[in-house]
């Protein structure tokens, strides 16, 4: 069907909602185009979109199809209606009505449903499914998105993401759906459960037990939830576990539009606003963000009379080597466990992980991929950590999903710890640095936005791909092309992955450095990642620097 036919099927459709009819009569043609292009796709994190009208968009109509075709496929098992499903939802415009919408979906399916009846973290959606023992979830997110956009996360029965088999399976019962507008929605139903305190109470009960050392010294926190759902958990939380917490009041408001954040993302230095200054004035040990959905955890740290942010590969290592180093400390360390991170997260968490006799996987891109592995290793070995560079953890594996109130508490614990020591997160980082190498990472995001955005992404990696890169002072190992599942060898020879198939490009030099290109899943950006790995701090950010200078310098020709 042309864009134009499927544009003005859905300005006729008579029960098109008042608000989307009116943005369908003032689309221009490039709108319409953008609009109606294609049906919104599942990436690493799901669906994620524009709010708005159109196929291609955000909207009440696309929320239903991809319900309807979730149900169908939860329910070629007859078991799964009684079983159920869980729904949560954050702070984003729409997202209570989509999270209804959904629930409406599903209960005309003949599907119970679980559906929380305020706004929460995801990482208790994740653990809802399995307190409740649902057949799968959906979380209505777009985490660290900007306000304009919302997104369908999808969980399957262990509380993780869909795997890549499940979600491909969904997808097709998706696609099968051709008609938006004849799908069945129930506004009321005994089959709809609303869940909040008790699930609440269990789940925060699994967070206590992470605990590994109780501290004199309690840490002063300044906290922000960027306007998201943190707020209705996180602030409660650490004052009742006797942590000082402050609470940042320009972002403490639940808000949609973000009013006071400059960015909804703490990965970004501009979401950080001058947190510092207040900070300052209250002596805080740390400040700490979470992202609205309260999946993904930033963290900036006090030294001397300055903050200093960390970054993801920085906040993991400092977290997996103090519950390795202080488990092994108080003889409660399980040999043999695993400790799980991604292919673009630095080297240091695995070698930190093999030096306490742990077992290190890194796994694609997307925390479902860690979420997949705790499956596999239920009830035969210890889960110890699982992280990616994008600031998002998981502690202990009672969630199958980022979480950032297992990450906070787990900060709040180590940052009184050092205190108790009258030591920094710095000094901490670089007593590891000085035990492992100075690793040191930087993400490049290339942002390309729409339709010429997408073609310049693919010219961008299909370049890559046929010609590779060179840097002038390092010769290459070896490459990964995750995507034909192959390791090529200078020498001409290959070697098997044994990963699922992603269009991830991944160059490894002498000298432990590597640099990725990777397409992001969720989001308009070609991501270039680099690593290296330095004699001291200065010598790696010399080696960085030199890097990303002459590897931008060659993407910028393409």
């Amino acid at each position: 069907m042309s864009i134009e036919k499927k544009y003005q099927l859905w300005l006729n459709e008579p029960t098109m909602k008042d608000y989307l009819k009116e943005e369908l009569l003032k689309m221009d043609e490039d709108q319409k185009k953008e609009a109606f292009i294609s049906d919104l796709e599942f990436g690493t994190g799901g669906l994620r979109g524009l709010l708005g009208a159109g196929t291609n968009r955000m909207n009440v109509y696309t929320v239903r199809k991809t319900s309807q075709g979730y149900a169908n496929y939860l329910a070629k098992d007859p078991k799964n209606k009684q079983k159920g499903i869980a729904i949560g939802y954050d702070n984003r415009h729409f997202s209570k009505e989509f999270a209804s919408e959904v629930a409406g979906v599903f209960a005309a399916n003949g599907f119970k449903v679980y559906l929380f009846s305020e706004l929460r973290p995801t990482p208790m959606l994740s653990y809802a499914i399995r307190y409740y023992g649902c057949a799968g979830g959906v979380m209505i997110t777009a985490s660290h998105n900007p306000k304009e956009y919302n997104g369908y996360k999808v969980y399957n029965f262990s509380g993780a993401q869909l795997d890549v088999r499940e979600a491909d399976e969904a997808i097709l019962e998706v696609n099968k759906i051709k008609d938006y507008f004849d799908i069945n929605v129930l506004d009321e139903s005994d089959l709809i459960i609303p869940i909040l305190d008790e699930v609440e109470e269990a789940y925060l009960a699994e967070v206590r037990k992470i605990k590994i050392n109780d501290t004199k010294n309690k840490a002063t926190i300044l906290y922000s939830p960027l306007h998201g759902t943190g707020q209705t958990v996180i602030p409660r939380f650490l004052q009742e576990e006797g942590f000082n917490l402050l609470e940042y009041n320009p972002h403490s408001t639940v808000d949609p539009d973000f009013t006071n954040a400059k960015n909804s993302n703490p990965e970004m230095h501009e979401a950080w606003d001058n947190m510092a200054e207040v900070a300052l004035r209250y002596d805080a040990d740390a400040i700490i963000l979470t992202d609205p959905d309260a999946d993904r955890t930033g963290i900036s740290v006090r030294h001397g009379n300055n903050y200093v942010l960390l970054n993801g590969n920085q906040g993991a290592a400092i977290t997996v080597y103090y519950l390795l180093s202080q488990r092994k400390a108080k003889g409660i360390l399980e040999p043999n466990g695993y400790v799980y991170s991604t292919i673009v997260t630095t080297d240091l968490i695995l070698e930190i992980a093999r030096s306490f006799g742990q077992n290190a996987v890194a796994v694609l891109t997307g925390f479902k991929f860690v979420g997949e592995q705790a499956l596999l290793i239920e009830g035969k070995a210890k889960f110890q950590f699982g992280c990616e560079e994008s600031i998002g953890s998981i502690i202990s594996d009672f969630v199958r999903d980022k979480d950032a109130v297992q990450q906070v508490y787990m900060y709040a614990e180590i940052a009184s710890w050092l205190k108790d020591q009258g030591r920094t997160f710095i000094d901490y980082l670089h007593e590891i640095y000085e035990k492992y190498g100075f690793y040191l990472e930087y993400t490049h995001n290339l942002v390309l936005t729409g339709l010429e955005g997408q073609a310049k992404i693919k010219e961008i990696m299909d370049y890559v791909r046929e010609n590779g890169i060179k840097l002038k002072d390092h010769e290459l190992v070896k490459y990964d092309d995750v995507l034909k599942s192959k390791t090529f060898y200078p020498d001409g020879s290959t070697k098997d992955i044994k990963l699922h198939k992603s269009n991830v490009l991944k160059f490894y030099f002498d000298n432990g450095m590597w640099v990725i290109f990777r397409p992001s899943g969720t989001e308009p950006k070609l991501k270039i990642y680099f690593s290296v790995i330095g004699q001291n701090q200065y010598d790696a950010e010399e080696q960085l620097n030199k890097v990303v200078r002459e590897v931008l310098e060659f993407t910028n020709q393409i």
